[in-house]
């Protein structure tokens, strides 16, 4: 519950393209996240009936379509998240960095794990004061008893958040001007890279463990 699936999918939305500004949940404009059409989800800032859309992201020359069902967080409405499930090919499920796993949360990984459908966890909001991913990931792993590795460390935390690098091909990556409408790419800060290389050796163990 207000982990921010819906301001994640307005983010997604913006950056590919489909819409030309963000606007927030329950935002002081008075219009509200795209995704929240009804007028109840706007004025209470939640979402009630999951809602689907689609977009396009061009990386490394591949252009990729996507179908974004955003679902409901709260357990008055978990059989939308029911019905979502049952027709997607991967999920994204959404934790915040403070409040890490939710009562939901418990409920949703059990709805995961009935349909079989796979899922990257998002850890979100973690510009937030007591953000703290790694907490999170052994939330994870102990209440939901998931096998989760990280394959991005933040740079720097709460108000210092600046970006995040990428274990696997060993970047940082920075965001920035409007709206971190700037991608930055640069080398590893010097005091992370020995963070990042003992978690892409775990990475590579795990995966080694489940493929040769």
């Amino acid at each position: 519950i207000d982990s921010g699936k819906t301001t994640l999918t307005e983010r997604v939305l913006f950056y590919t393209g489909r819409i030309k500004e963000i606007h927030e949940v329950r935002g002081k404009d008075g219009v509200g996240a795209k995704m929240d059409s009804m007028e109840l989800e706007r004025e209470k800032g939640i979402t009630i009936a999951s809602a689907a859309t689609y977009c396009s992201w061009k990386s490394m020359g591949v252009d990729h379509h996507m179908n974004l069902i955003d679902t409901p967080g709260h357990v008055d409405f978990t059989i939308e998240v029911e019905r979502s499930l049952r027709v997607l090919d991967g999920a994204v499920m959404i934790c915040c960095g403070v409040g890490g796993v939710q009562s939901q949360t418990v409920t949703v990984d059990r709805q995961m794990k009935r349909y079989e459908v796979p899922r990257i966890v998002f850890i979100n909001k973690m510009d937030r004061y007591g953000a703290d991913p790694f907490h999170v990931l052994g939330q994870i792993k102990q209440k939901l008893g998931l096998n989760v590795k990280p394959i991005q460390l933040p740079i720097g935390e709460e108000d210092n958040f600046a970006g995040v690098c990428d274990v696997i091909t060993r970047k940082a990556h920075y965001y920035e001007g409007d709206n971190g409408m700037t991608k930055r790419v640069d080398e590893v800060p010097a005091a992370l890279v020995e963070r990042v290389d003992t978690l892409r050796a775990e990475l590579f163990e795990t995966l080694a463990d489940l493929d040769d």
